[in-house]
């Protein structure tokens, strides 16, 4: 069965009265690019922390990590984040996905054994992301919307789930600030087609004001 084919599909939009959103997608973008600049500038002597912090736990690798992901209309992007696995974690995803503890078309993994020591510190507090504020600048994402997700993910799909990938992805949204790992995939498309269906300016800002409270008192992250 393929995912989101099941009791919880409760949310169809409207595909064609969100794209005519105009208003509140030229002021979201408006914010996405103010904050986001901002965010970079006030940002960047933790940046440097956390880079050599980076270096000096595993020098042979990089400070940032790029990942293809798709975003509004399975359009591929280079989604960035700082990297907190060791460099050939790639390479063993294969054999780690048995392992998988998030149910659905994701993995997820507790004791992940290819994640390093400054790379658990900044996952539990979501600094990893923090990167994605370019992609926010670039106009790839938005700060609130759905996980961007990777292409063999959105190869399990079902029509219900892509619907989620009607507009932008986001750095955060309403699935990380309900629960997150320990939120399974069916749940997270309810989360985040709710979201799309309620979007607005002031429940954006309520879920980033949720998201910097949760990095600050991290909940189920891993």
């Amino acid at each position: 069965m393929e995912h989101g084919e099941n009791s919880l599909e409760t949310v169809i939009i409207d595909q064609m009265r969100i794209q005519r959103r105009y208003g509140y997608r030229f002021v979201k973008r408006g914010f996405d690019i103010l904050a986001s600049l901002m965010g970079l500038i006030l940002l960047s002597p933790l940046f440097l922390i956390v880079a050599i912090a980076i270096k000096v736990d595993d020098p042979r690798g990089k400070v940032f990590y790029s990942q293809i992901r798709l975003g509004r209309g399975e359009r591929p992007f280079k989604m960035f984040k700082f990297r907190s696995m060791f460099v050939d974690a790639d390479k063993k995803l294969a054999d780690m996905l048995k392992y998988n503890e998030v149910d659905g078309a994701m993995f997820k993994m507790k004791e992940d054994p290819r994640v390093t020591r400054i790379g658990h510190f900044i996952r539990k507090y979501s600094i990893d992301e923090l990167p994605q504020l370019i992609n926010v600048l670039k106009g790839d994402m938005s700060l609130v919307g759905p996980r961007p997700p990777l292409e063999r993910e959105v190869a399990n799909y079902s029509e219900y789930a892509k619907q989620r990938l009607y507009v932008k992805p986001g750095c955060t949204g309403l699935w990380q600030v309900s629960g997150r790992n320990s939120v399974g995939f069916d749940e997270m498309v309810e989360l985040d087609l709710q979201y799309i269906e309620k979007s607005s300016f002031w429940f954006d800002l309520k879920i980033m004001f949720l998201t910097v409270k949760i990095m600050i008192w991290p909940n189920s992250v891993y």
